[in-house]
């Protein structure tokens, strides 16, 4: 049998094992208090990976050398694609940091860094697990929540530009197998990041559910069933965004321009606007807030529009 017909060596059969084995259980949990302990070895793999990120950029030269490449990959014979295109590197050219580069890909770039901070849905939930929660006390616990994810965001963002520079990929990762091969301390970092993403996914669920069920079921008692059912769907369609979408990037270009922006930019401000009653709109808060508001709807239109003519532009090309 050769390894393509494997069954674990597919990636949707891995994808659907995962969901059942170890997210379904974890987002059955009734309290999100449960989570804690998984959300704190979810960080502490992220960590490992910014860390390697770091470090990398110190033992991957630039330009490239063949022979530091030949010793990180376990056959000494394979010779990535990305090397065999960029042996005529210099470092002129190819070595200094572009402070913006536009392209097909940066459309994407907005979205993403905006749906990388939403976790407005969690807020409440976490507030509830708090032990003598007040506002003040829910305030830190953003501000440092906000301030350590945006300082690693752009370390591994920084460390990983200025490793690869105008060849790195929108998959970190993924120029790091292209350019080291097996390397097995990147294979730990994979694994790392991998168990940080599933253990991430009850989090993410646990608001969503709460939601539905407020939405739908407002005035009933908890119910197993009514609980299990919602879980189920929610982590089906999940799968089937995994399974069928080509791209993470496409969902989180998707959601990131459509969702996230209402989210961050347009929903907060127009509540302050309508809900806020003791200042005049000729204030300096409520005009900030209408700005805010303004800037968000044009990122969202004209981030949708971008990335919906990107897609129709691969489609006709064949790269979807």
């Amino acid at each position: 049998m050769s390894p393509i017909e494997l069954w674990y060596l597919n990636g949707d059969y891995l994808v659907l094992l995962v969901s059942l084995v170890l997210i379904l259980p974890l987002s059955l949990l009734r309290n999100l208090g449960y989570l804690g302990y998984t959300s704190g070895l979810s960080l502490l793999c992220m960590m490992f990976f910014l860390i390697v990120v770091i470090c990398k950029k110190f033992q991957i030269p630039c330009p490239m050398e063949v022979s530091l490449l030949l010793n990180e990959t376990v056959n000494s014979t394979f010779l990535p694609s990305y090397l065999a295109q960029n042996m005529s590197m210099t470092e002129g050219d190819s070595c200094r940091p572009r402070y913006f580069i536009f392209n097909s890909q940066t459309v994407y770039a907005v979205p993403i860094l905006t749906f990388s901070f939403v976790c407005h849905p969690a807020v409440l939930p976490i507030y509830e697990e708090l032990k003598s929660r007040s506002r003040r006390r829910m305030m830190n616990v953003s501000k440092i929540s906000f301030f350590a994810m945006f300082l690693m965001y752009l370390l591994a963002a920084l460390f990983g530009y200025l490793t690869f520079y105008e060849h790195v990929e929108s998959e970190l990762l993924h120029t790091y197998s292209s350019v080291l091969g097996a390397d097995i301390l990147l294979l730990v970092v994979r694994l790392a990041v991998l168990v940080a993403v599933t253990l991430t996914v009850p989090v993410v669920i646990f608001p969503i559910r709460s939601s539905i069920t407020h939405l739908l079921c407002a005035a009933k008692d908890f119910s197993w069933w009514r609980h299990s059912v919602i879980t189920v769907s929610i982590l089906a369609f999940t799968n089937l965004l995994v399974i069928f979408v080509p791209t993470i990037r496409d969902i989180f270009g998707f959601i990131g321009a459509s969702a996230a922006a209402m989210l961050i930019f347009i929903l907060p401000s127009a509540f302050y606007i309508k809900l806020v009653k003791k200042e005049s709109m000729r204030s300096v808060q409520k005009i900030g807030a209408l700005l805010f508001l303004m800037s968000g709807v044009v990122v969202m239109i004209g981030s949708m529009a971008l990335i919906v003519l990107d897609w129709v532009h691969n489609a006709s090309a064949g790269g979807h």
